[in-house]
């Protein structure tokens, strides 16, 4: 079974047991969060669209570790000009693992 599912404005393929990183989400390592704005779920042959939103359908997660991503570096440069900016960026991230996957109806041929 998997889902896709709408996390911090992206959206992401899921399935039971995968581990990802999503952006920052508010929470403790090891609490449980629950995901409910699923827009796709699958399972089989069978499959559940939502116009925009699958009715009654989640998808839960435990956190495993907060984190921050490799930095990223930014030079804007122009040539002739005696002109050189640097700076870099390292974005924070959350790392979850998909520990259920619960559709709203049964997923079947719609």
């Amino acid at each position: 079974m998997y889902a896709v599912v709408l996390i911090s404005g992206k959206q992401y393929r899921v399935a039971q047991g995968e581990t990802l990183r999503v952006e920052k989400l508010v929470g403790d390592v090891d609490s449980k969060v629950d995901f409910d704005q699923v827009l796709l779920v699958g399972s089989g042959d069978g499959i559940s669209i939502g116009a925009p939103l699958v009715a009654g359908a989640t998808v839960a997660a435990t956190i495993k570790s907060h984190g921050r991503a490799e930095k990223i570096r930014i030079i804007k440069f122009r040539r002739r000009k005696h002109h050189m900016k640097q700076q870099g960026h390292r974005q924070h991230y959350t790392e979850i693992e998909i520990t259920g996957i619960t559709g709203g109806k049964k997923a079947g041929k719609e």
